[in-house]
C-alpha cells in the first residue's frame, strides 16, 4: 500500500461540471433504498435520470444566487455523496447506500455548515420525509432537531409528509 496517493482518501469539494451523471447514480440509489416504502416503487421507478442530471448540471454552474451550492463527498476520486445548500438550508444530502456509515454524511453535513456560516445564517433548516428514522438520527446526532413545522407534498398518486428539523448557527 502506498503511502501518499495522488488524491485524498476521502474529501468534500465543491461540484464541478461533470459530477452531475454521478450526484443523480448517488440520488436514485438513495432514494431506492430510504424511500422506496414510503414514496413507492412506481414513484422511484418513474424518476428522469436525465432530467434530473440537467438540473443538476445547471445547479453547479449556473446557481439560482448568493449562498447556493453544491458539495460532492468523494472516496478517492469517486463521487459517492453530495449535498445543495440554499440561504439557511440543506436542500438535499444524499450519500450512496454502499458508501453510507463511512464518515461522507458528516463531512458533507460539516462542509454544508462552514458555507452556511460563511453565508452569515444564523440557523439551518432541513426537511425530513416521516418515515426516514436513519435521516432523522443522523441530524439529531448533528445538533438538529425537529421544528414542529410540517408540510406535505404529492408523489405520484399520495401524498407525502415531511418535518422540518433546524438548528441555530
Amino acid at each position: 500500500m502506498a503511502l501518499f496517493t495522488e488524491t485524498a482518501d476521502v474529501s468534500v469539494r465543491p461540484a464541478v461540471a461533470g459530477d452531475e451523471v454521478a450526484m443523480t447514480r448517488v440520488q436514485v440509489s438513495a432514494w431506492r433504498t430510504a424511500h422506496a416504502a414510503t414514496l413507492g416503487d412506481a414513484v422511484v421507478d418513474l424518476l428522469d435520470e436525465p432530467r434530473m442530471a440537467a438540473q443538476w448540471a445547471t445547479a453547479i454552474t449556473a446557481p439560482p444566487g448568493p449562498g447556493f451550492a453544491v458539495l460532492v463527498a468523494c472516496a478517492g476520486p469517486v463521487v459517492v455523496g453530495f449535498a445543495a445548500v440554499a440561504p439557511g438550508q440543506i436542500l438535499a444530502l444524499e450519500v450512496e447506500p454502499a458508501a453510507q456509515r463511512q464518515g461522507h454524511g458528516s463531512r458533507l453535513l460539516s462542509a454544508a455548515v462552514d458555507r452556511l456560516r460563511t453565508d452569515r445564517a444564523e440557523e439551518v433548516v432541513t426537511w425530513i420525509l416521516d418515515g426516514d428514522a436513519a435521516r432523522e438520527q443522523f441530524f439529531a446526532g448533528a445538533g438538529l432537531g425537529p421544528s414542529g413545522r410540517t408540510r406535505t407534498l404529492a408523489a405520484g398518486e399520495r401524498e407525502v409528509r415531511e418535518s422540518r428539523w433546524s438548528a441555530t448557527l
